[in-house]
């Protein structure tokens, strides 16, 4: 038998994937959101003024995009209710529960506790990094895919030149959501604990840039890769495509 869906509630479920891309993707602008979604410009706006009179969705200048005479077109990233549309209440049961044994043992049961957390997800992804051999690259994206089934809503982008000795030259690792971003707010000992593990995950040290914990409207771990000798670079090919920040 065919149930029909009510027209709200394909409405109410396409803003949902809408505000989901923002979060995985953000800054993003309406073009991209409409390609990657399958929807119409028309479609994609209306949404993204929803979320926008709602105060779920921020807007921005896009670095790399531009509209008409260079002017740079807008992107979209999620606010700070937006990213609490995306948690759950037990959240905030977690950040009363932490405070209670702040207050009970102190703040070094909070750290162990944010270690033991943090530890049983590095025990269950350390097989699938080990799958994908010690490429740092290749370690990074069998991370993100592990990050993202479990609500992270992770990415990841090369930074710097390719090949350049350049101490900055690596991956940007970006987690556009975290389950626990109202306790870490609170408890910046999540946030070092989950650092900490990346670097004997991926088996460099990786350094912090960023936390929606702090305000950021995405997580951004910069994950150093190995400069290439100048003897076996490449010839190097021009192009005209700026590289990500």
């Amino acid at each position: 038998m065919n149930i029909a869906v009510a027209p709200q509630v394909l409405e109410s479920r396409t803003r949902d994937r809408v505000l989901q891309a923002i979060s995985e993707r953000g800054p993003i602008t309406a073009a991209t959101l409409a390609e990657d979604l399958g929807l119409t410009a028309p479609a994609v706006r209306r949404h993204l003024e929803n979320l926008a009179e709602a105060g779920l969705i921020a807007e921005r200048e896009s670095a790399h995009a531009t509209r008409g005479r260079g002017r740079p077109a807008r992107a979209y990233v999620l606010s700070d209710a937006g990213h609490q549309a995306l948690e759950s209440d037990y959240d905030h049961l977690a950040t009363q529960a932490l405070r209670f044994l702040a207050a009970e043992a102190g703040d070094g049961a909070v750290r162990r506790f944010a270690e033991a957390r943090v530890g049983e997800l590095e025990q269950r992804y350390a097989g699938e990094l080990a799958e994908a051999g010690e490429d740092t690259g290749a370690r990074v994206d069998a991370l993100v895919a592990a990050l993202t089934r479990d609500g992270f809503a992770a990415t990841a982008r090369p930074v710097g030149e390719p090949g350049s000795a350049s101490p900055f030259t690596g991956i940007q690792l970006c987690q556009g959501h975290c389950p626990v971003q109202h306790a870490a707010r609170e408890f910046p000992e999540f946030c070092d604990a989950e650092t900490d593990a990346f670097s004997r995950l991926l088996g460099v040290h990786v350094q912090r840039l960023a936390t929606l914990a702090h305000g950021d409207h995405v997580c951004t771990t910069f994950v150093p890769t190995p400069a290439v000798p100048a003897a076996t670079r490449p010839t190097a090919v021009t192009s005209t495509e700026g590289s990500s920040r």
